[in-house]
């Protein structure tokens, strides 16, 4: 049996994701930890209280950048 899965772009790189997934379960699903990252989603910025209404579709593009704090 075939999962459903959509491909998606994963800061330049082709990626089969699980269909139906938002956002939050994305990051989950790309083994990331959900603090200190930045998600650009189809070129715009989303906030982290967007992540779990935001869905994810096929030829979505998302940049994510880990936030690395210093000083």
């Amino acid at each position: 049996m075939m999962l459903d899965i959509v491909t998606i772009h994963v800061n330049g790189d082709v990626r089969d994701v699980p269909k139906g997934l938002n956002v939050a379960q994305l990051v989950a699903h790309l083994g990331l930890t959900a603090n200190r990252l930045a998600i650009e989603h189809n070129s715009e910025i989303i906030r982290r209280a967007q992540w779990e209404e935001t869905p994810v579709s096929g030829g979505d593009r998302f940049e994510i950048v880990h936030l690395v704090g210093g000083g």
